[in-house]
């Protein structure tokens, strides 16, 4: 096995985000389910931007705010996803490119097909930080197996995948290449279920896929997790994926996660926060500091606490992004005082 260039490479939709604050009736009256993400066509997309109240855009994408959170932890991150050739495709190359993430993706050529510009995922924030997206794929439904850089891959230790790319027939045999390329050099692939309504659509597949030889490591939070085994009993579900998954990491909001390991089940509480104001990206950050954890060799109890401080740091404000000086500094100061 040859030397790992990176860390983590994560594969996953381009999307920019469009973060905006509102309250349970806009929700009501737009028909959206609290908590859920759902994909919108592009119509429907310009109807809910005009709407929606002032809006932050960044880049991001479940996949991508990993990428963002293992670079802030001083990890070696390339990402794989695909934009168009417009304004906000340029917008999410420089800002991944910017963060030090290798990113060379060739982006779609679409000239005016507006179904195939640049994915962007409406999340609205109501009090309490529960979020709501609604997300139009555009060119992110163009990933395919072309797409995958062998020579990146094979060059990752772990290979993170999110669940939100099975909709697609070309990002399922991409998703396949990549993990076939990953074990023949020896690499882990890690796969996130990413949202329960996902779950819903593929839960067959995605079953084959946690029991099968493609996932070394699953991550899910609680709610994912029950509706993979259509069982509303998490103890239920637990006995379940300790049969499929060799590792399985699932996070329970304020009651912290659990890592499934064989028999053992390790349980870390969740880290402290003053107060929760947007939960947009706490399981992709928790996933970056686990995942960040696992390729510097610590114990998978310590790679759970190092999620969960990611986790809380990002729920501690507005937006995906870490917003510390020092994601990597936090991390340290709250692994050492737990030592």
């Amino acid at each position: 096995m040859t030397n790992p260039r990176f860390d983590v490479v994560a594969i996953g939709n381009a999307i920019v985000d469009v973060l905006a604050h509102a309250d349970d009736a806009f929700l009501d009256r737009h028909g959206m389910p609290k908590g859920s993400m759902t994909l919108i066509d592009a119509p429907r997309a310009a109807m809910l931007y005009d709407q929606m109240g002032p809006a932050v855009e960044v880049s991001g994408g479940s996949a991508a705010n990993t990428v963002a959170g293992l670079a802030a932890l001083g990890a070696r991150a390339a990402y794989i996803g695909k934009v168009a050739d417009d304004s906000l495709g340029t917008i999410f190359r420089h800002d991944i490119t910017a963060i030090g993430a290798h990113y060379a993706t060739a982006p779609l050529v679409n000239g005016a097909d507006v179904d195939k510009t640049t994915a962007r995922c409406l999340i609205l924030v109501t009090p309490g930080g529960q979020r709501t997206m609604n997300t139009h794929l555009g060119a992110c439904t163009a990933l395919g197996p072309d797409d995958i850089d062998e020579d990146v891959v094979s060059a990752g230790l772990i290979t993170y995948v999110e669940g939100y790319l099975w909709d697609e027939p070309g990002a399922k045999a991409a998703i396949r290449k990549a993990a076939a390329i990953a074990h023949e050099a020896g690499r882990k692939v890690a796969f996130t279920l990413s949202d329960s309504f996902c779950v819903d659509r593929h839960r067959d597949e995605f079953i084959a896929l946690v029991s099968g030889d493609l996932i070394d490591v699953l991550f899910a939070n609680e709610m994912e997790l029950k509706a993979l085994y259509q069982t509303e009993d998490l103890d239920a579900a637990i006995a379940q994926v300790k049969r499929h998954a060799d590792v399985a990491a699932i996070t329970r909001s304020a009651h912290g996660s659990l890592v499934v390991v064989g028999d053992e089940v390790i349980t870390m509480p969740a880290e402290p926060v003053d107060q929760v104001v947007d939960t947009t990206g706490a399981g992709d950050l928790y996933a970056a500091g686990f995942l960040r954890g696992l390729t510097s060799g610590r114990s998978l109890a310590d790679c759970a606490r190092m999620g969960g401080v990611c986790a809380a740091e990002i729920i501690s404000h507005f937006g995906a992004r870490p917003e510390v000086p020092s994601l990597a500094d936090l991390v340290g100061e709250r692994m050492g005082r737990a030592a």
